[in-house]
């Protein structure tokens, strides 16, 4: 299967093309451009008896038999150089350092037959070297370009200028600006309107920590930066702009994953007005599957997506970021064990894995899976194997009942060599460790899609959720709309009420969190007060968006998948540093620029600052700050 990192550094979809960068024209090296007359990827065997000066880094070098050969690398392609002993241009490629940029001037030859390079664009000719100008010496190298050796990412992000010049990273950028693009005019081709919206703001409870900035003017106040454009992209719609969208920076003081990236992100933002979940899942599949068909035709990309209920996806999958690729699913077989003599799964919560048809599969597979599960925080991982006759094997065969297999195998619906693994114990603890081995299993047993992007939505989130305090809170977005509005805050249990949210979930990974919106003063004093909020501080911190909806609001909604991410799916790259071009690093730091840095006493002062160093005390100590 081909993929982005086998074609040519500019052959990204969606880039522009590489015999567009401007037209080819015959003439004397002194009426040429000063530093080239052609990219390094634009010359074809048509060219062949043209003058041509191209310019770029010395990308390798090869010296075979006395005739020396340059690949010369612009941000179009490589273009071969050849030298001969005795010229000018032979010694001066010969004792130049790779990544050195030089400007060389020659005529182009066609390659013999034996000779052309059908991996390369311009595999069909080369350019006979004349003369060399040197003009961008380089020192030796921290790592090399070409070939791309195994670096530390810590050297890499130091570099990362040199970082960039190597061919997959250079596809991975090329790339997100591609998708960037496409994602744009097919917004603006849907009808939205494209707004910027503040960067500089106010503090929201979005679910992470801000980013804030003190202000010189007002001592001792902050501004923030925008988690999101939440309240910004509502009150558009309150104004009347009706479908609102943007490429939105977002940032977040939060921990590193593969996933998400420390301080900044992007996001495709979007808001409608007058419409319902529906109308938002419409016009954000339409986009997305287009764009995700558009710059990987190569892999299946299926619509529409199916909704699934976040207590079905936990039940199903064991989590809400479900990866739809495994084709095996968990089932809670939790009353089968409810009266058990097995103290093990005993009146527990237990949550089986049926996997069909393994009687070829060895020991080592179901030791693995249970080495998996022990490494994600399981005590074990129990399993038995049904027959033809309905009996079971395995290692705790012998303490089920022969009615709790019989029930077991019903609710799993086994067949003869249907292995079932079983997990008990706390709900949200067992729905992790068996998300894990479903995937897992799924791969191993050839029932999982390893070619496809397969998305979903997931609905019908709770509005609330208990903390580790007993007190209530949002589960999501504060600004969701409840299902069944104020009559649902009113009268029902806050743990059972749903609310209009909503995620988009790709291949395992959540592209993006959307709601429809409250837009009623009532429902947002309601809903604010149930976690925890009095009515002073709803105003004091939103009053902005009070004031609006107490002026006429319409209903709304909207939704903002991850620009990293998708890319980064398309990309087919593990870890979202991979498609930005200059991100912070696992600990949130700039190694290229040297951020966080330190400010001068002087600056301090200017701001109102002072810096106290000692360590923040461990939360629940006495004396440590608590969070409001």
């Amino acid at each position: 299967m081909e993929t982005l990192h086998d074609r040519p550094m500019y052959d990204i979809p969606g880039h522009v093309a590489k015999d567009e960068w401007h037209p080819h024209m015959k003439m004397s090296w002194m009426a040429m451009h000063r530093y080239r007359s052609h990219t390094c990827g634009q010359l074809r065997k048509a060219d062949a008896g043209l003058d041509a000066r191209v310019s770029g880094w010395l990308h390798n070098r090869r010296n075979l038999g006395g005739v020396l050969f340059v690949d010369l690398r612009d941000h179009y392609g490589i273009v071969q150089l050849v030298a001969h002993p005795g010229s000018d241009a032979f010694e001066s490629l010969s004792n130049i350092r790779k990544e050195t940029v030089v400007c060389v001037s020659g005529a182009v030859l066609a390659r013999s037959s034996e000779n052309v390079n059908p991996n390369q664009p311009t595999g069909e000719i080369e350019i006979l070297a004349d003369t060399v100008e040197v003009l961008g010496p380089a020192d030796p190298l921290p790592f090399s370009v070409f070939p791309e050796d195994p670096v530390s990412e810590e050297k890499r992000l130091t570099h990362r200028f040199l970082d960039l010049r190597r061919g997959q990273m250079h596809r991975n950028i090329m790339l997100r600006s591609a998708v960037i693009r496409s994602l744009r005019t097919r917004m603006l081709d849907l009808g939205f309107t494209e707004f910027q919206t503040p960067i500089l703001s106010a503090t929201s409870p979005e679910g992470a920590r801000d980013y804030l900035v003190p202000s010189r003017v007002y001592p001792g106040r902050f501004y923030a930066l925008p988690q999101a454009p939440q309240q910004f992209k509502q009150l558009m719609m309150v104004a009347g702009f009706d479908r609102y969208f943007q490429i939105a920076p977002c940032f977040r003081d939060e921990d590193s994953r593969a996933d998400r990236s420390p301080g900044e992100f992007y996001q495709l933002d979007i808001e409608m007005s007058f419409v319902e979940q529906s109308d938002v899942f419409e016009a954000v599949e339409s986009v997305i599957t287009d764009v995700f068909r558009e710059f990987a035709p190569h892999r299946e990309t299926t619509s529409p997506y199916p909704h699934i209920t976040y207590r079905d996806a936990l039940l199903r999958y064991g989590t809400d970021k479900p990866d739809l690729r495994a084709h095996l699913e968990l089932v809670d077989v939790s009353d089968v064990f409810a009266t058990s003599e097995f103290r093990a799964f005993a009146g527990r919560h237990v949550r089986a894995l049926a996997v069909p048809d393994t009687a070829g599969q060895p020991r080592s597979f179901f030791d693995q899976m249970e080495a998996l599960a022990v490494a994600r925080g399981a005590k074990g991982l129990a399993w038995v194997r049904f027959d033809d006759d309905g009996k079971v094997t395995g290692p705790i065969a012998k303490f089920l009942a022969d009615d709790e297999v019989q029930a077991l195998g019903g609710a799993v619906k086994a067949t003869g060599g249907t292995a079932v693994f079983l997990n008990a114990g706390d709900p949200a603890e067992v729905s992790k460790i068996m998300s894990e081995v479903r995937v897992q299993a799924s791969k191993r047993t050839g029932r999982f899609d390893e070619d496809a992007f397969r998305f979903c939505w997931i609905v019908d989130f709770p509005m609330y959720e208990m903390d580790d305090d007993g007190r209530i809170e949002f589960s999501h977005n504060p600004f969701s709309m409840p299902q069944g509005g104020l009559e649902a805050l009113r009268t029902k249990d806050p743990l059972d009420i749903l609310a209009w949210q909503y995620d988009i979930v790709c291949n395992g990974i959540e592209l993006s969190s959307g709601a429809i919106r409250n837009h009623s003063p009532e429902v947002m004093f309601k809903a604010f007060e149930i976690a925890g909020y009095p009515a002073e501080r709803v105003e004091q911190e939103f009053g902005g968006m009070l004031r609006a909806f107490q002026l006429g609001a319409p209903p709304h909604g909207g939704i903002a998948p991850g620009v990293d991410r998708i890319v980064m799916l398309l990309a087919d790259e593990p870890n979202i540093r991979e498609v930005i071009a200059f991100p912070l690093n696992q600990n949130a730091q700039d190694l290229l620029m040297g951020a966080p840095t330190e400010i001068s006493a002087e600056r301090l002062a200017e701001l109102h600052l002072k810096i106290d160093r000692k360590p923040p005390r461990p939360a629940g100590t006495p004396g440590a700050t608590t969070p409001a």
